[in-house]
Parts: structure tokens; sequence; C-alpha cells
């Protein structure tokens, strides 16, 4: 619940959630040792850490592959089973259902510390101001473009409340929350833009939001919105403008496809922005751990030397493995992704489970630790979000260039498919399956492509077929017993 007690509270997520080995040097911050409501918000200093602990709330939903994976056709049971309901497509207000209390924990954050820092000096570095300004902003489109990806209509809360008394607000429309979404994100964009340092090129930390990774957002939101929520051509065109801002940041793909994931966002000079992760940082790593498989269920394979995996089963779960639909998509035997997306396990010259190989984790001297960064924009999706945007604006010759170079890359030669807007938008749709496999990226794909007229997603996922259920979650039934104003999910 939003109180008065977030005061505190958020100063100790600041501290707990980055106050671990290594975080200093990639955050760029020094967390106040204590902080208490007498000091909160009383000088230039206590602004930064604030703005650092919201970003624990973007990781764990960074972390979390129910929303953008699981009802996807991307993944089917490896050695064991770990889907929710979401992966079966059985959801109902009294399974699966949303309780969307973290994201609100994130939004209450950004709208108590918009409104402290609204009206506070800042005199020795007017910059720092704009660039927390900037960052808590698109910290709030992101809460809110996340939520209505999930949910659709969502209640807007705008305000910052700073004691007992919440207001109960109602859902509102999908196309008001992305409106928001993108006023949160100009503004942003505009307070780097006017920062007397100001540089395109500028990634301070590829772990933060800077000027290209809100950019990014803004691009991702503004294809959610053309497809989804009735914006239509002018956000399609919008999006290949942003994107165009983003091609001039200095970015560039790495040559070799290892890298994509093999090397942190720190150093990966295809990487827009990431969320970070170290050995032991968090309980068994990222969501890469569901994938990895441990010692005992691959003893025994001829090619174990290509597995990746965790000796004990507190870092590996080998419970999903790539998709026999998934695996189609990789067309040509040639391509350079394979190796780095799955592994077919040999037992007995047998093959067996197709071993994710996305994440490998790092091998420590005791154990494989799934600690790799969790990519949230890379600049291969952004030039296959620019290829999607001409495709349906039916710019046929600029739909085919991105996904071009995204190819090349992986070696499987241009695109020499039919020239029609329905092929285009089916290879760009397939590309994103292959290139962005395991990146918690396909579900909310699926929905836009389906929404788009390219697919029908209710007889593409193996899941859904034969049923009905809607392509948002349902409310949990304590979020409605808490708020009468807030109505059920459509359909359920």
């Amino acid at each position: 619940m939003i109180m008065k007690q977030w005061m505190i509270k958020i100063g100790f997520v600041a501290m707990a959630a980055f106050g671990v080995a290594g975080c200093k040097a990639i955050l760029d911050v020094d967390p106040q040792s204590s902080i208490t409501e007498q000091v909160f918000f009383k000088n230039e200093g206590d602004f930064e850490p604030n703005v650092v602990g919201i970003y624990s709330v973007l990781r764990s939903l960074v972390n979390n592959n129910t929303y953008g994976m699981e009802r996807s056709e991307e993944l089917v049971s490896g050695s064991n089973s770990r889907f929710t309901v979401a992966w079966s497509h059985t959801l109902s207000p009294s399974s699966g259902a949303l309780n969307y209390a973290e994201w609100y924990r994130g939004i209450g954050h950004c709208n108590l510390l918009l409104d402290k820092i609204k009206d506070f000096p800042f005199s020795s570095n007017p910059d720092l101001k704009k660039k927390i300004v900037a960052e808590t902003l698109a910290l709030r489109a992101f809460f809110y473009f996340h939520l209505t990806r999930v949910i659709g209509d969502a209640p807007l809360m705008l305000q910052a409340v700073v004691d007992e008394n919440v207001p109960l607000l109602p859902r509102s429309p999908a196309a008001d929350v992305m409106k928001q979404v993108l006023a949160d994100l100009d503004a942003a964009l505009e307070q780097y833009s006017s920062m007397d340092n100001f540089a395109r090129n500028s990634y301070p930390s590829k772990y933060r939001f800077a000027y290209g990774s809100v950019q990014a957002l803004k691009a991702d939101a503004l294809l959610w919105n053309a497809k989804v929520t009735g914006g239509g051509d002018a956000s399609l065109q919008q999006a290949i403008t942003t994107i165009g801002e983003i091609e001039m940041t200095g970015l560039s793909l790495n040559e070799d496809f290892a890298n994509v994931t093999g090397t942190r966002a720190s150093a990966n000079k295809e990487v827009l922005m990431a969320a970070y992760y170290q050995r032991d940082e968090t309980p068994g790593g990222n969501y890469a751990k569901n994938a990895l498989p441990f010692l005992s269920i691959v003893q025994g394979a001829s090619n174990i030397d290509k597995i990746p995996y965790a000796v004990s089963s507190g870092n590996g779960q080998g419970a999903y493995q790539i998709s026999p639909l998934s695996k189609s998509l990789f067309t040509n035997n040639a391509d350079k992704r394979i190796p780095y997306t799955w592994v077919v396990e040999l037992q007995a010259g047998v093959q067996k489970i197709s071993r994710i190989t996305k994440y490998p984790g790092t091998k420590y001297s005791d154990d494989r630790i799934p600690d790799n960064d969790l990519i949230l924009y890379r600049l291969a999706d952004v030039f296959l979000m620019k290829a999607e945007a001409y495709a349906a604006l039916n710019d046929l010759p600029n739909s085919v260039k991105y996904p071009d170079t995204v190819r090349l890359r992986a070696g499987t030669g241009r695109y020499a498919g039919a020239n029609t807007k329905a092929a285009i938008e089916r290879e760009i749709l397939d590309e994103r399956g292959r290139e962005l496999y395991f990146e918690n990226k396909r579900w909310f794909d699926l929905v836009r492509f389906h929404k788009g007229g390219t697919i029908d997603v209710y007889k593409y996922v193996p899941n859904l077929a034969g049923k009905t259920t809607p392509l948002f979650w349902p409310v949990n039934s304590t979020v409605i017993a808490n708020n009468p104003k807030i109505d059920q999910t459509d359909g359920y």
C-alpha cells in the first residue's frame, strides 16, 4: 500500500538492493549509510540513492518471465516443469490472476520523488536534477507500459501520496495509459537534451536509463500504441523517427553473436540497457536458472561439454527447453545463432532435450551461476522494430533493409521471400523469434503482430488452440476487494 512510510522504505531499498559488492561501480552512486524520515529529501544528495532504489523494482519485473515469455510458443517442459497457469493459458480470476502491487510500488516511489524534487533548487548541479528527473520519468513510464501490456486498462496514479489517504481509482483506458507513458518519455528526453553536457551517444551506465535507452522504450511503446491501442500510422511514423535518434547514439552490432549475451552490458557495444546480475547477488541468479540443467540430469551425455549445466539444482533447474515451434523458425542450419540459443542433449546417440544456451551464466571453480545481464534493449531489437514500423506502413524496401542487417550477422543471407506486406511482416516476426529468443519479449511481440493482423495468436500458440482465454491477465480478487472501483479484465 502507498503509505507515508515510503519515505523511509525507499531508502532501504536503495541500500539493500544495490549494496552488494561490485554494484557501486556499476551504478556510480554512494548510498547513504542510514536514511531516516528526518533527513529524507533535505539535501541534493538525498535524491540519487532514491532513484537507484527504484531500479530494484524494474529489475524484479525484468527477471519475471511469466509475462513476457510463458504465454508464447517459446518454451516447453524440460526435465521437470516450473510453469505457471500462464503457460497453459488456463488463467482465471482464481488462478494466475495479477496482483499489481509491485508495479504500483515502483510508480508510487516515482511519484513521491518527482513531487519532492520539483521545487528543490540543486543550485550546485542543475544537470544532476535534470538527470534524476529524466530517469524517474522513464522508470514510471516503464512501469506503466509493462503493466498495460499485461492487463490493458490500469489505474492511472500520478500524484504523490504522503499519508493514509490513498485515492481509490478505477482502471483508465489503455489508450490513456499509453498517452501518459509517451508523455513521460517525451518529458524525460527533454530533460536529457536540455542538460549543459548533453550528448546523444552518452551512456553513463548501461544499467540505468540514458537518452538512447529512453528512446528505445519510446519506440517500443509507439509500436504497441500503433497496433494495440489505436495510435495507427502516426505512432508508426514517430517510431521510425525515434529509432533514427537511437542510430545516432554510437552503438553497433557485435560481429560475433556469442558476445550478445556473453559480454556484460557495460562493455557491450550493442546493448542500450540491461539489468545487472552478479554471483550470489540474488538466490540462484536470474530467470535463466529455470533453463540451466543440473549435473545429475545430463550426466552421461556424449556432448556434455557443450551443455551449460550447474552442478547444484540450486543454480539450475532444467525446467525449460526450447519448443519445437521456436526451433522450426531457424530454417537455415548455418545460422550462427543456433549454438548460442540451444543445444540438443545426446544420450547414447539419441537426441534428448534441447537445452537453452541463450543465457549460459558463468562457470566458476565450484559451479555455474546464472548471472548474465538480462537485456532490456539492444540494437538488433531496435533494427527489427524499425522494420516492423516500415512494414506496417507498407514501405517494403525499407522494411527488409533492417532485418537484412541482422540476418547478415547471423550468416543467413538477405531476405529472399515474397515481396508482399503479409510475407515481410511474418518474416520480421519470425526474425524476432530467432534473434530475441528467450529475451522475455515474445508474448508481447505475438500480441502486437496479432493485433496488427499478421498472425492469429489463437492458432499460432499451441497452448491457446481451441481456447478463448483473453490476451490480458485477470486481476486478482484481492485487488478488487481492496478497491471496489476496479473492474475485472474483459473476458473473465
